[in-house]
């Protein structure tokens, strides 16, 4: 039995699925419908391409790390036929419950193409492995990266998911204080024929909202930049022992954060403005952070995990006391509300949570020892 990054992976993917799944989480009730009614209802009459490609694409993913996870352990026999159950297990618990919320609507088509889309991403996963690419993946994991990679693995590749959900700065992910606050301030605050001396001290002690916050200056939006763009590049450091991997490293690195970016940009406000959040201080930031990466590739690793700290330490700061920009609500309410709203849970939950996974990730590896277990050349 072997360890895998497809396992913790599967666990993040299955989770975000619930929350797509179950979101907005209000106005629970019983609809006089039993959980399972949705089984036996006419078929759906509003069907849509884009309803037909997210329900499959929403579960292959779930499949084909279930299912490499599944052989990586050591079950060969019948993979698939699991994968296949477990994601019709997870999608028909979905489906019944949304029959309690009125936001949401639970279909038997939706339920068919979820199962589908398992099965295709589990099938394609095992046919890959039969092809050889997971032994080639492994002969390439070995001479590139230390045994112990998973961790970092599962924080690359979930930074690509979290960029592509819409950020106040390119790269900018992390800005949680905000909402935070406005949870907090909604729960203690007292029923209105409720009075509450403790909660409304509680309430009174919170700080201030956005109309106390400015938006940042050039220079604050180009540091968070550059530090966005060299935190899972230092992340990759950890684990890349090499100079010369190092450094194609992390120029993949930058093309992958321009590449997803542009997308996130042209799913966001159309493909007539892919480029717009390449402006100069974006230019100019991933210029900066990217140089910062190539001359940090001669650093050992545990000089890479310090100064990944500190500068997390600035790119929080810095983005949670600036406030967000009217346009970026009203993109996140078409995310939250519009087409998105099945895809949303997984880059939302990435981007809200991935720093702070990154600087849970620096802190463990700088407390293991220095050791090298590494078999490329």
């Amino acid at each position: 039995m072997r360890k895998t990054a497809a396992l913790p992976l599967a666990a993040l993917y299955g989770a975000t699925i619930v929350y797509a799944s179950l979101y907005p989480f209000s106005d629970w009730r019983d609809q006089g419908n039993a959980p399972w009614a949705f089984l036996f209802a006419p078929p759906a009459q509003y069907w849509t391409a884009f309803d037909l490609a997210v329900n499959v694409a929403g579960y292959a993913p779930l499949g084909s790390v279930l299912a490499l996870a599944l052989f990586r352990r050591g079950e060969t026999r019948r993979p698939w036929a699991l994968v296949v159950i477990a994601a019709a297990l997870l999608s028909l618990g979905m489906e019944a419950l949304q029959t309690y919320l009125p936001a949401r609507v639970a279909s038997r088509e939706d339920w068919l193409l979820n199962v589908t889309g398992a099965g295709l991403g589990a099938g394609a996963a095992l046919l890959l492995e039969r092809a050889g690419a997971l032994e080639r993946w492994n002969v390439i994991r070995r001479r590139w990266l230390l045994a112990d990679a998973r961790g970092a693995l599962v924080l690359l590749a979930l930074w690509p998911v979290a960029l592509l959900f819409p950020s106040a700065v390119p790269f900018g992910l992390g800005q949680v204080w905000l909402r935070v606050l406005s949870r907090l301030q909604d729960w203690l605050r007292p029923p209105p024929d409720v009075e509450s001396p403790l909660l409304a001290f509680l309430t009174q002690m919170l700080p201030a909202g956005p109309v106390d916050q400015l938006p940042l200056s050039p220079g604050s939006e180009l540091a968070c930049v550059a530090i966005g763009v060299m935190l899972p590049i230092l992340a990759g450091y950890c684990v890349i022992p090499a100079l010369h991997r190092r450094v194609l490293f992390c120029l993949f690195t930058v093309l992958t954060a321009v590449a997803v970016s542009t997308l996130s940009s042209a799913m966001s406000w159309g493909p007539a403005h892919a480029w717009a959040w390449f402006d100069g201080i974006a230019q100019v930031g991933l210029l900066v952070g990217g140089l910062a990466a190539l001359v940090l590739s001669a650093a050992s690793w545990r000089t890479g995990c310090a100064i990944a700290l500190l500068a997390l330490g600035v790119y929080l700061s810095l983005l949670n006391q600036a406030p967000e920009s009217p346009y970026l609500a009203q993109t996140l309410q078409a995310w939250e509300q519009g087409k998105f709203i099945r895809f949303n849970g997984l880059a939302q939950w990435c981007g809200w949570l991935w720093p702070y996974a990154a600087g849970m990730y620096f802190v463990l590896r700088l407390g293991q020892p220095g050791r090298k277990n590494y078999n490329g050349p």
